[in-house]
């Protein structure tokens, strides 16, 4: 089984990952809080972590043009 953990590989980066987490929230409509955020459906969250991978792709497409 791979070990996988939540961890920022870059830990610089954190805040910049937290920020757009929270942007990506807020535009999809979600309530994410600081802290514990448990109360989110697993819809919610999956919503957040699904479209910030999509940015991202995106993005690093962009780049690669």
């Amino acid at each position: 089984m791979a070990n996988r953990s939540n961890r920022v590989e870059v830990p610089s980066a954190k805040d910049a990952m937290d920020r757009f987490k929270t942007e990506v929230a807020s535009e999809l409509g979600v309530n994410l809080k600081a802290g514990y955020n448990g109360d989110l459906t697993s819809k919610e969250a999956g919503s957040i972590g699904g479209e910030m991978v999509r940015r991202m792709i995106k993005k690093q497409e962009e780049n690669m043009q």
